[in-house]
């Protein structure tokens, strides 16, 4: 896991040819730009027709994911102009999957936002599933449906999963939270620093560089 509160740019242009030509090395030829972007199967929140992707990738035992999830929820929501990528990547423990599977399935009732939300405000590190559980049961959720859901679609929860975590090793992740915003890379964000990496990606897009 790497704790840092500033922007780290680096290469990673998000467009076919030059999001594989930035990285470099023997993750270049793995990288599914359009799986990162547009995976039917990833949450998304924001406008969905921004003109700014951020995509989060994070666990929900990660601490420092907790920190700085308001902060993306409330530059998304006051910018307006801002579209949300969510890739569950529990490498954590074995409770992370248990997070990640029951907010996933959440989703085929339109709850997603509400379990990620509910386990994102557990406080702490190393929560254990019941702790998990409890949160979504609290969340709103129709717990019979989310079991029904779990157990029609477990399996493409878990390809999903697996998806995602290909996806972060293609691009060289090392730990959570790491965040794509617009051509920039960045791991622990707060407002301020999410405000910046905003403004520089629509500086990039509108130069052209």
């Amino acid at each position: 896991m790497r704790r840092r509160d500033f922007i780290r740019l680096a290469a990673l242009f998000l467009a076919p040819l030059t999001l594989a030509a930035g990285i470099g090395g023997a993750h270049a030829q793995g990288v599914d730009v359009e799986g990162i972007l547009r995976d039917p199967d990833a949450p998304m929140a924001g406008n969905l027709d921004g003109d700014v992707t951020i995509v989060a990738f994070f666990d929900y035992n990660c601490p420092f994911c907790k920190k700085a999830t308001p902060d993306l929820v409330r530059v998304v929501k006051e910018d307006g102009r801002i579209r949300v990528v969510y890739k569950d990547w529990p490498i954590l423990t074995e409770a992370s999957v248990y997070g990640a599977q029951l907010a996933l399935a959440a989703k085929y009732q339109g709850k997603y936002d509400a379990v990620h939300d509910a386990l994102m405000a557990i406080p702490g590190r190393k929560i254990p599933k019941e702790q998990m559980l409890e949160a979504v049961k609290g969340s709103g959720v129709d717990m019979d449906r989310l079991n029904l859901d779990l157990a029609l679609h477990g399996p493409q929860i878990a390809t999903l999963l697996k998806r995602n975590n290909a996806q972060a090793e293609s691009i060289g992740l090392q730990g959570t939270p790491a965040y794509l915003v617009g051509p920039l890379l960045a791991s622990t964000l707060d407002y301020a620093s999410f405000k910046r990496a905003i403004a520089e990606a629509r500086r990039r897009q509108a130069t052209g560089e």
